[in-house]
């Protein structure tokens, strides 16, 4: 079989406007069968670089429209069958290059991301960190430059980093780097494949929304549409009878936690401000701890606050510290009880 069919069902999917979801179907089948017919569905050493370009080509086309026709599954298949192409050097094709694989590789990343699946997502950027440092002598360096493979990178870093609201504005589809991305921001549209929580909207703001339950009694209306990144209020009031909320008074106010039962807004703050006022506490006095670099060579006193079970309340307690020029500081005694202890 000569390559023309497959080129011209190629020039097909590729044709501006696109064709129907149903005949894009239908055409990738063909290409499929087309590629088989060529045993071209897997490089070989035999298979010359012109139909490895082809058929490089074709599945990368077939990656993307699955992205647009929102179809994870069938992305991932041709990922998967475009990986062996991925292994062989840019000289094996004619005319030679890298194809869209910046872009596909990105798509996948993101893909990961949407999936929570952080394993297999950092599994593919040590192989291409391997990569690039075998080609170009160093790792890490380029990946953040590829403006394809840098957007789910960077994506995945705020993610770690909790910057909400960068990742808030890049998931738009004008903060994508081609259209394709900008299906994982379309939650209305496409809620399998949305950037995960909490980065889109509806449901996926499911972890903000746990810990503000924890943090806080209640919240204004104008502020919970802020912290979830919602669009209106309306959405937050939605949002809000989804997760069993109470909606009054231009509030919100979140179910009690276990153990807080019968406790009032005034008394849950009340202790919130001691523990705070505690811990400040604490962290000033640690600051007169001596440096033991310059340590006098006899025992330091230092008042501590230790908080008790409840955390509403503290206890003041006095710690002695053993310092020397050349040791790391040890308590030696507390309580009262003032000792020096001697090796």
């Amino acid at each position: 079989m000569s390559t023309h069919d497959l080129t011209t069902t190629l020039h097909q999917l590729q044709s501006h406007p696109p064709p129907s979801p149903e005949k894009i179907s239908s055409l990738l089948s063909t290409a499929k069968r087309q590629l088989l017919q060529l045993d071209a569905l897997l490089p070989t050493s035999s298979t010359s670089p012109e139909i490895l370009h082809l058929a490089r080509e074709t599945l990368e086309t077939g990656a993307l429209l699955s992205i647009r026709l929102q179809n994870p599954n069938a992305f991932t298949r041709y990922f998967q069958q475009l990986a062996p192409f991925y292994e062989l050097p840019a000289s094996s094709y004619r005319p030679q290059g890298e194809g869209q694989r910046s872009k596909v590789t990105g798509l996948y990343l993101l893909l990961l991301l949407t999936k929570g699946d952080y394993a297999e997502f950092h599994t593919v950027l040590e192989g291409l960190e391997t990569e690039m440092g075998a080609e170009q002598g160093q790792r890490n360096n380029g990946l953040e430059a590829d403006r394809f493979i840098g957007y789910p990178v960077k994506l995945e870093r705020w993610l770690m980093e909790g910057s909400y609201d960068r990742v808030w504005k890049a998931v738009g589809r004008e903060g994508g780097p081609s259209e394709e991305f900008g299906v994982f921001s379309e939650a209305s549209h496409a809620p399998h494949m949305t950037i995960p929580k909490p980065y889109g909207a509806d449901d996926n703001n499911a972890e903000i929304a746990s810990c503000s339950e924890k943090a806080y009694p209640s919240l204004p209306i104008p502020n919970a549409k802020n912290l979830l990144f919602l669009d209106s209020e309306g959405a937050v009031v939605n949002f809000a009878q989804s997760r069993g909320w109470v909606v009054k008074d231009g509030r919100i106010w979140f179910p009690l936690q276990q153990g807080e039962e019968g406790r009032t807004e005034k008394e849950i703050l009340v202790a919130s401000e001691q523990v705070i006022e505690n811990t400040i506490g604490y962290a000033r006095e640690l600051e007169t701890i001596v440096d033991p670099t310059t340590a006098r060579g006899d025992a330091d006193l230092v008042d501590l606050l230790s908080e008790n079970d409840d955390a509403t309340t503290a206890t003041k307690h006095t710690y002695l510290f053993e310092t020397d020029s050349t040791g790391p500081l040890r308590i030696v005694g507390k309580y009262g009880e003032y000792r020096r202890r001697y090796n």
